[in-house]
């Protein structure tokens, strides 16, 4: 099998809200529009918010949306400037990385992380100064 592409689908319970959401408080670009649904680019992922295809209730979605920013201090701030309640404050984790969690109108997880300099993350193994 060959994987193409991917995206993560939520189906809200209020679209319009939720699509506020992602668009105007957390600021997602638009990578393409559709009757009943719009596409947003999420670093090197894509999230779409549709209209279609669900109960027109929450889901109830287990997991989590991970979304890596450069300085998680200033996406608080900027969160907290757009009205959006944080959950947890940033943390520096035990495995490296900061992170804070908010939740969307439908209280999927949001994870925004940044990654440190010298996390593994940002190492290639491959590569060798000698």
């Amino acid at each position: 099998m060959e994987i193409l592409n991917s995206r993560i689908i939520v189906r809200p319970s209020d679209y319009g809200r939720t699509l506020a959401f992602y668009r105007d408080s957390l600021g997602l670009a638009i990578a393409r529009e559709y009757p009943g649904g719009t596409v947003f680019f999420a670093g090197q992922s894509l999230l779409e918010v549709a209209a279609h295809g669900g109960r027109g209730q929450s889901g109830g979605f287990d997991g989590a949306i991970w979304l890596q920013v450069r300085d998680v201090e200033d996406a608080a701030a900027e969160l907290a400037l757009n009205g959006i309640a944080i959950e947890r404050a940033p943390v520096l984790e035990p495995w490296g990385l900061w992170e804070m969690w908010v939740r969307d109108p439908d209280g999927i997880a949001i994870v925004l992380v940044q990654v440190p300099a010298e996390h593994p993350i940002r190492r290639d193994p491959r590569w060798s100064p000698e």
